[in-house]
């Protein structure tokens, strides 16, 4: 039996935790704060992520989760690049705009943006920026998890980080 066929098998035994206790449980998973960005011939379009993840470092690979009740999803779903933006500390605001219900146009009148490889917006003062092809979507559940691959980086090694934990903003100093 595969090891597929015996968690099908082990979950049909096993009551799920309820999505209440789910959120308070990832509530206490400290997460980096990105801004997921995509340029498509309707425009420019973003959102507020914590669910980026590394994949691979060969080759280059993230993903991505992204509601498919958001917004954004037709422009993403258009899409075939995108740029994951970590933010730093000053930047909670644009987490907030981007997080939020703004128009998207009004969504990157803050900040300066620029663009790498792709020609998806880039945050030009972030941490990080990833610049990366979709490579694949999986659905799973209520999300898309978008894997892309990375094809420009662009980074501040002296930069902080803002974090998310427990429902709230958190700063991560740079120690160098």
């Amino acid at each position: 039996m595969s090891l597929l066929a015996l968690n099908e098998e082990t979950l049909d035994t096993v009551a799920a935790v309820s999505p209440e206790d789910y959120r308070q449980g990832m509530a206490s998973l400290a997460a980096a704060v990105n801004v997921v960005t995509t340029q498509t011939e309707d425009g420019k379009a973003g959102f507020t992520a914590t669910a980026v993840c590394s994949v691979s470092d060969n080759p280059a690979t993230l993903l991505v989760c992204l509601n498919r009740g958001a917004s954004v999803h037709k422009a993403f779903a258009k899409s075939t690049s995108i740029a994951i933006n970590t933010l730093t500390s000053s930047q909670q605001p644009i987490s907030n705009l981007f997080g939020g219900k703004a128009p998207m146009n009004e969504r990157f009148e803050s900040g300066e943006w620029e663009t790498l490889v792709t020609g998806a917006p880039v945050l030009v003062d972030a941490a990080v920026c990833f610049d990366c092809i979709i490579t694949e979507v999986k659905s799973v559940a209520t999300h898309d998890v978008i894997f892309c691959q990375v094809v420009g980086i662009k980074q501040d090694e002296q930069a902080d980080a803002l974090l998310y934990y427990q429902r709230g903003y958190r700063d991560l100093a740079c120690s160098k």
